[in-house]
């Protein structure tokens, strides 16, 4: 890969992605809402550069794509790390709340794929994309009625996306990240009793770092795993066996 296009790359498994990449020898875009963290990653790294994205905003997208085309080329290793999630049981969240949670995971995978699917289609030079789902995509728990749906959600568009795309020699796949160490997840593991539980569900005991997706993360962009698409990817230490 040589232009690479990670969004939420200004912190947790977004920044940790970007590193991984930028590290191979990529040039990173690290895109993200938070303006600051991204500048942060970039600055870290050697080939990288920051944009300002609202990946719910598809003119911000389409804009960010066609200027990383003209300055660096056509992008070839996309990941959609920006996520949003909230709390709530399903009688008391309120639509904005589901729709923003959708709108940032769902609708934001959506339109970086396309956007960037675009220009590997019109260039034909193929590409790999990378969706970050959850073990939330397959497993359902209590409050989390908005962030399991979209994550869900997340797993079927790469699902749908492999197979439309494969013939332009575009793979799509999902990780989904377990337990992991991010701004995103800082009240869970600041909270002893639900630590305890989350462990007793973690075969292999500890919490993901962001290290830890973005190694398997840059395996499937990588030509390694060049005869793999429509896959989902758990690194989640064991938690889905239900060991």
């Amino acid at each position: 890969m040589t232009v690479a296009l990670v969004t939420g790359a200004g912190s947790g498994i977004g920044r940790a992605v970007a590193q991984v990449l930028a590290d191979k020898g990529a040039h990173v875009v690290c895109a993200d809402l938070d303006e600051e963290g991204a500048l942060a990653t970039a600055s870290e790294l050697k080939g990288a550069r920051s944009a300002l994205l609202d990946v719910s905003n598809e003119e911000m997208i389409d804009d960010l794509v066609a200027k990383t085309e003209r300055d660096l080329g056509v992008i070839d290793a996309v990941v959609a790390c920006a996520g949003a999630n909230a709390k709530g049981t399903p009688t008391e969240m309120d639509v904005a709340t589901f729709e923003h949670v959708m709108a940032v995971n769902v609708t934001g995978s959506f339109l970086v794929a396309r956007s960037a699917a675009r220009g590997m289609i019109e260039r034909n030079t193929g590409g790999s994309i990378v969706l970050i789902g959850s073990i939330n995509s397959v497993h359902a728990l209590s409050g989390q009625v908005a962030y399991a749906t979209s994550k869900g959600a997340v797993l079927m568009l790469g699902k749908v996306l492999a197979v439309e795309l494969a013939q332009h020699e575009i793979r799509v796949n999902v990780v989904g990240p377990g337990l992991t160490r991010t701004p995103m997840s800082a009240g869970m593991l600041a909270d002893e009793e639900k630590m305890k539980w989350a462990m007793d569900r973690i075969p292999m005991k500890r919490v993901a770092e962001p290290s830890d997706i973005a190694e398997v993360v840059y395996f499937l962009l990588s030509d390694a795993a060049r005869h793999v698409t429509g896959t989902f990817i758990p690194v989640d230490g064991g938690w889905l066996t239900g060991a």
